[in-house]
């Protein structure tokens, strides 16, 4: 028992702190890693100079290719509103329609899934809910359909790295735990963007007239987020559901245009966008787009030729250990920084005022280095040491083969303490794969518990304290109670959808 409590003690440690404490992540994730280490030397025997090792190798992992993608991603959307082309792109969405429910699914579900498959860490919820609140839509409204709107494409954020990392972790194929993944996001997601016209009209009501709609943009996302996973994997997977569902929407909304006066916003005519206007405000997200279908496994020419430029280094000392290889060119980061910056010549922006908003975003992103580096350092010292497999043994004895019905809830825990799928797919990935290991499961059971873990932390996103203030903070109404508001809010979609995904994942394995 006494060993079960040190192994699961950074764990309890990030859920008070985070929950109960309320301090911010990039201050407790350390103070988890330094449990890590003491419980790890004191009570699992581990060697010093493993356990140092241990953390290089997780520093390593944090640095590339994960805290580089972060970056070039939170750089792209940094340089585009210096530019001011993140303003055209929000003129030319809030021109489709002015009936409010159209706009929620245009800008939450479609532009947001966007913002998050490109950028994630919270801007898919900040700007579409200013977004909406500045149009005059009631503002606790639009911090709810966002985050709703978010359990979609979360597990693809920031050109899909929770799942790459997860795949790292697991040492399996990516693309096949992304297909997972949007298997089991697939039928809540359908029913997301019905949720979202609700909660905005104040009800069920809401969605008369909005069905072709609302079934468009659900059966687009989900359909383009499994088809690209299968193919391609998990990097544009949630970029390409987030254009599909924005062209299902204005498509729909042509031939089945909504023709309710109660839901029609008044407002301003906006001035036309050009088409030049247009092609610059949107360049860097397409040459994003293209550059990473050019240096993906569908380019086997290109690919082959890029992945060669490699280096592999053993890091982990002890038992287990395999080299680390760091992609130097074949990797999304670096495709990211390169298009960021060729569109910004494209633009005419100088090179001074690129580097200047790259500094910027460098400094912006201090806290989220420090709190990557901590947790991902944790999850190897908890998986090297044996923490993580003692915590599986135990729950595995407690549920035995009902472990899957609870594996998504697991996540939705540390969903809920991280406010990150990145965060919890390194923290609880090895201990949701030594579980199915524990039970027996095979392979395709053990990447589809994993894949648990990253929807559950989808899930665990919707009540996370830390997605609720950014999006309270974002619409300049924080502390003044809306954060309890929003959170009676979203638990109560929360637990219907943990529910469902415990079943579904509990019944979908025996189809593998």
């Amino acid at each position: 028992m006494t060993l079960l409590f040190m192994g699961v003690l950074p764990i309890l440690w990030l859920i008070v702190a985070l929950s109960g404490l309320k301090m911010a992540a990039w201050k407790a994730c350390p103070v988890a890693l330094l449990l890590s280490l003491f419980a790890s030397i004191a009570y699992f025997g581990m060697p010093w100079e493993y356990m140092a090792s241990a953390v290089l190798e997780g520093t390593a992992l944090a640095c590339w290719p994960i805290l580089l993608i972060i970056t070039a991603t939170i750089y792209t959307y940094h340089l585009s509103v210096h530019t001011k082309g993140m303003d055209i792109i929000k003129a030319m969405l809030t021109s489709v329609s002015s009936d409010y429910r159209v706009l929620i699914l245009l800008i939450a579900f479609g532009f947001g899934g966007f913002l998050e498959g490109m950028a994630g860490f919270g801007t898919a919820v900040a700007i579409p809910a200013s977004m909406l609140a500045g149009m005059g839509i009631n503002p606790v409204s639009s911090v709810a359909v966002c985050l709703v709107a978010n359990f979609v494409p979360s597990a693809y954020g920031s050109i899909g790295i929770p799942l790459v990392t997860l795949s790292g972790i697991m040492g399996t194929d990516s693309a096949q735990l992304a297909t997972y993944v949007a298997l089991q996001i697939s039928i809540l997601g359908l029913f997301c963007p019905f949720l979202m016209v609700a909660i905005a009209g104040g009800g069920m009501q809401a969605i008369k007239g909005m069905v072709p709609v609302c079934g468009a943009a659900g059966v687009s996302y989900v359909l383009a987020q499994l088809l690209v996973s299968y193919f391609m994997g998990p990097e544009l997977a949630g970029v390409a559901g987030a254009i599909c569902t924005m062209g299902a929407i204005i498509g729909a909304v042509h031939f089945f245009p909504p023709k309710d006066s109660a839901y029609v916003l008044q407002r301003e005519e906006a001035a036309a966008v050009s088409r030049q206007q247009a092609f610059y405000a949107w360049l860097p997200f397409g040459l994003i787009f293209v550059l990473l279908l050019l240096t993906s496994k569908l380019v086997p020419t290109i690919y082959d030729s890029i992945s060669q430029v490699r280096t592999s280094v053993l890091i982990y000392r002890g038992e287990g250990g395999s080299p680390y290889t760091f992609q130097w060119i074949a990797t999304p980061g670096m495709v990211i920084f390169f298009a960021t910056f060729l569109s910004g010549f494209i633009q005419k922006t100088s090179l001074g005022d690129m580097l200047t908003v790259l500094r910027k975003t460098l400094t912006s992103l201090r806290p989220t280095f420090i709190t990557i580096i901590s947790i991902i350092a944790t999850a190897k010292v908890m998986g090297y040491s044996g923490m993580t497999t003692t915590i599986a043994d135990n729950t595995v004895a407690a549920t035995g083969l009902m472990y899957p019905a609870i594996a998504a809830f697991i996540g939705s825990v540390g969903g809920f303490i991280t406010g990150s799928a990145t965060s919890t797919c390194i923290l609880l990935g090895k201990l949701q794969m030594d579980a199915a290991v524990a039970i027996g499961a095979p392979l395709n059971t053990q990447i589809w518990i994993a894949a648990a873990n990253a929807t559950g932390a989808c899930a665990g996103k919707l009540i996370a304290p830390q997605s609720i203030a950014i999006g309270v903070a974002a619409i300049g109404i924080a502390g003044r109670g809306t954060e309890s508001q929003l959170l009676g809010l979203t638990m109560k979609i929360y637990l219907p959808f943990i529910i469902l995904l415990g079943l579904l994942v509990y019944g979908g394995r025996l189809w593998l």
